[in-house]
């Protein structure tokens, strides 16, 4: 189980609060059935942190989080050079691996060869592992078809994959693919709405940022999973699931990381919900939305 985490913002200036960010970091990595952690993830605001602020969030997770557990940071760069400069920053920063996301251009459409390209070239940057990202199916073209999946699996560095496809049939179809050409390719599913039912298909686990405000809760229904225990495993899938749609589902979908940390200041976790521009705060039915979700997964 991975926790997406995101990162604490103060002041008018919307600067990068470390002192929260550590906290954060090790109160979220500290808790059991926790191995992993995504930082410079979408819920990490990565597309508005530069280079430097994204390093410095792998070098506080270095500092902060057990030794036990792993860190990977996401590379989102539309330049694949500025992806390699990223990549080989963040390897010397201390992560153990790396997330390679989809240029946003990409969704525009693109020759499937960008793709294989821009991955070699972050590839030939570091030595760490790389993880795929499987967009969802509604984001267009930068959701990746079979035969881009084959040509990217033939790549040995890339070992595994956020499945985010957020499309049942289609998170089985890729499982299926990824793992009939390469067996010890790590599936680890990235549907919050749906994580019961990608462990019934199969998965060896998930990196999804509700386990960075619900750890606890998410780590229990792995758990429960793992155990056969699908009753009890139903039972936590209908208190995280409310959660999962408010903070996912509701339109419009790309207010997951303003809602994320609304819910995480509503805990008393960071300081300050703030996001950097262009994203607004939330306005009071997004917010009594995300609240009344928090007490259904008795919180």
């Amino acid at each position: 189980m991975h926790a997406a985490t995101i990162v604490p913002m103060r002041g008018p200036d919307f600067a990068v609060d470390g002192p929260a960010l550590e906290r954060h970091l090790h109160a979220v990595a500290a808790r059991p059935g926790i191995r992993g952690l995504l930082v410079n993830g979408h819920a990490g605001e990565n597309f508005v942190l530069d280079r430097a602020e994204k390093v410095a969030v792998v070098e506080a997770a270095r500092r902060v989080v057990p030794a036990c557990c792993l860190i990977v940071s996401g590379v989102n760069a539309e330049s694949s050079l500025e992806a390699a400069r990223e990549a080989a920053a963040f390897e010397a920063a201390g992560a153990d691996g790396l997330l390679v996301f989809p240029p946003n251009s990409w969704a525009l459409g693109h020759d499937p060869a960008c793709v294989v390209l821009h991955h070699r070239t972050v590839a030939a940057a570091t030595s760490l592992p790389l993880m795929l990202y499987g967009a969802p199916v509604g984001a267009g073209a930068m959701a990746y078809d079979a035969a881009t999946l084959r040509r990217l699996a033939a790549i040995e560095q890339i070992v595994a994959i956020k499945e985010g496809s957020w499309e049942v049939a289609q998170y089985e179809a890729n499982l299926r693919l990824l793992t009939g050409l390469r067996p010890d390719f790590k599936v680890l599913g990235s549907g919050d709405e749906h994580l019961l039912t990608s462990y019934l298909i199969g998965s060896v686990g998930s990196q999804v940022s509700l386990a960075a405000v619900v750890p606890d809760l998410v780590a229990a229904l792995w758990a429960a999973a793992q155990a056969g225990d699908w009753a009890r495993a139903r039972q936590l899938h209908e208190a995280l699931y409310p959660l999962a749609v408010a903070i996912y589902r509701d339109a419009p979908g790309g207010r997951a990381t303003a809602r994320l940390k609304h819910a995480l200041h509503h805990l008393g976790a960071i300081p300050d919900p703030r996001l950097r521009p262009p994203q607004p705060p939330l306005d009071a039915a997004e917010r009594q939305r995300v609240e009344s979700a928090l007490r259904h997964a008795a919180l």
